[in-house]
């Protein structure tokens, strides 16, 4: 009988991951916690002066220097040239978490083919474009991580954020497909659903409420905070541990999955 694994205490030290939208929120959460495992980060985003704060505030905290590259994850050739990038300064990216994302509120008739195909470039074809640019390197070396930064919404519906939801729900529907596809490959595909978490698209969406219903917005994030039976908002570090242990080597069992970290929701 093999002896149960324990400890994982610096087994991912030394690995290069790739974090987009990496410079708030969950992401920053996330890419904290890898550079607090010993992992060589680099985080993508859109806004250089974010990352850059970003990557100074890691540094600080943690002593990692952090590898910052801008990219648009709604562009191939974007995508491409900031992979590139990341894998000249920090070698092969061993772990992509694919956070980026957005959420764009509107009725279901007064959403446009531009907010839809918006939700849907930004929320699911950046996950391809960007696992694509990684996967063949992973494969290679015999070992990778993919986590996709799903949401509660991939695995059920909430009313007037349609494009947001088929998104997410196709999000889901790749990560197994690709898992499949690879499993016998030494990578693994998993999708990380938080429920409400207290980063900026919950704070768009308290703004949203308020304008449209007069409510306070303390009324308003106590409104989204119901859905968690434990009455409260999910905080970007806990979705972060949960991505953490994804990565582990002791996880590697762990593929198309998709873990929901909402406090009990039941989906």
């Amino acid at each position: 009988m093999k002896p149960v694994e324990v400890s994982t205490a610096g087994s991912l030290a030394g690995k290069h991951a790739l974090i987009t939208g990496g410079s708030r929120g969950i992401g920053r959460a996330i890419s904290l916690a890898l550079a607090q495992a010993g992992v060589r980060v680099t985080i993508a985003a859109r806004n250089d002066a974010g990352l850059r704060q970003c990557a100074s505030d890691i540094a600080t905290l943690t002593g990692q220097n952090v590898y910052t590259v801008q990219m648009d994850v709604c562009s191939a050739e974007s995508v491409a040239a900031g992979v590139d990038a990341a894998v000249n300064a920090q070698g092969a990216v061993d772990i992509l978490i694919n956070n980026a994302g957005q959420a764009a509120s509107a009725p279901v008739l007064g959403t446009d083919q531009q907010l839809w195909q918006n939700m849907l470039d930004v929320n699911l074809s950046s996950a391809f474009l960007c696992s694509q640019q990684v996967l063949p390197s992973m494969m290679e070396g015999g070992w990778g991580r993919i986590v996709n930064i799903a949401s509660t919404a991939g695995l059920k519906a909430y009313p007037y954020v349609s494009a947001y939801v088929a998104a997410k729900h196709g999000l889901i529907g790749y990560t197994r497909a690709v898992a499949l596809e690879i499993a016998r490959s030494g990578v693994t595909v998993n999708a990380v659903c938080p429920g409400f978490t207290d980063t900026a698209i919950v704070d768009a969406a308290i703004h949203n409420i308020v304008e449209k219903t007069g409510r306070s917005a303390e009324q308003a994030r106590d409104s989204l905070a119901q859905h968690n039976p434990q009455r409260r908002l999910i905080q970007p570090e806990e979705v972060a541990r949960c991505v953490l242990w994804l990565c582990e080597p002791a996880a590697s069992a762990m593929t198309g999955q998709s873990i929901t970290v909402a406090g009990g929701e039941w989906m």
